[in-house]
Order: structure tokens, then C-alpha cells, then sequence
């Protein structure tokens, strides 16, 4: 949660050293992204976890709440599915840039497995909440209750 202040910070210094010192810095738009990238991943498991994504509520909101956990289930299916699929490319892309010390080809030239192994942190992190997610559905379509 506090990336974002840090993310700020470097931002602010990149803006003020341009504006009023006339000297560019060649990482911080990089750095930033690199943060922006890992609070916006490792807060993803959080945001399922107290429920805080956002839904089109068109028709959701007028079902009953058996109904709703069913619909919950099918869709933290998917989910599961999708996170499982970008949890391999994650693990397979920090492998490869762990192994073949990849770089961003900028004139900064950071290293990316840093990034690269919170994104598949971060993903994975969200696989188990929407795996949480899924049973306690699955229970509530079955008239049970799990807290």
C-alpha cells in the first residue's frame, strides 16, 4: 500500500530535477512503472479478498444470494483458469530473465527479474484468494456457510 507514496516521490524528483535543474533522469519513468506494476499486482489478492472489485451489477444485484454464489462460482472458475494460465508465463518469463539476466533495453538497462518474480508473487497471491474464493461459494450454493 505504500508503493504508491514511493512511487510519488520518485516522480516528484524526476519533475522537480527536470523543470528546475534542467537535468532529465533516465530511470524514474521506468522505476515507476516498475511500481506502479507491483502495487497494482500485489494488491490484486487484497482487492478479491475484501471484495472491493468492481462487478456490472445489472442483473447480479436482483438475484438471490444462493443464485449469486452460484453465478460466483462459475465466474472464480474462469478466474482460476486465467490466473493459472498467467502464473505459468510468469514463473516461465522470471526464469528466463533470471537465467538470461535480461535487461530493459533502455539506456537505464534495469535488470527485470526483480519485477518480473513480484508479478508472479503477485499472481499467485491472487490465485489463492480467487481458489478461496471458489470453495466458499461452492459452500454457499450448497446452503452452507464457511466465515
Amino acid at each position: 500500500m505504500y508503493l504508491i507514496f514511493v512511487m510519488i516521490g520518485i516522480l516528484l524528483y524526476a519533475s522537480i530535477s527536470r523543470t528546475m535543474f534542467n537535468m532529465p533522469i533516465s530511470w524514474a519513468m521506468e522505476m515507476g512503472q516498475f511500481l506502479l506494476a507491483a502495487y497494482y499486482l500485489l494488491g490484486g489478492g487484497y482487492s478479491l479478498q475484501i471484495n472491493s472489485h468492481v462487478r456490472m451489477d445489472l442483473l447480479y444485484g436482483r438475484l438471490s444470494p444462493r443464485k449469486m454464489a452460484f453465478t460466483d462460482t462459475i465466474t472464480a472458475f474462469f478466474l482460476i483458469f486465467y490466473l493459472c494460465v498467467l502464473l505459468y508465463g510468469g514463473i516461465s518469463s522470471t526464469a528466463y530473465a533470471v537465467t538470461y539476466q535480461q535487461v530493459n533495453y533502455t539506456s537505464w538497462a534495469p535488470l527485470l527479474w526483480p519485477i518480473k518474480s513480484i508479478m508472479t508473487v503477485g499472481i499467485a497471491l491472487m490465485l489463492l484468494q480467487a481458489i478461496a474464493i471458489f470453495f466458499r461459494d461452492l459452500a454457499r450454493v450448497r446452503g452452507e456457510e464457511i466465515a
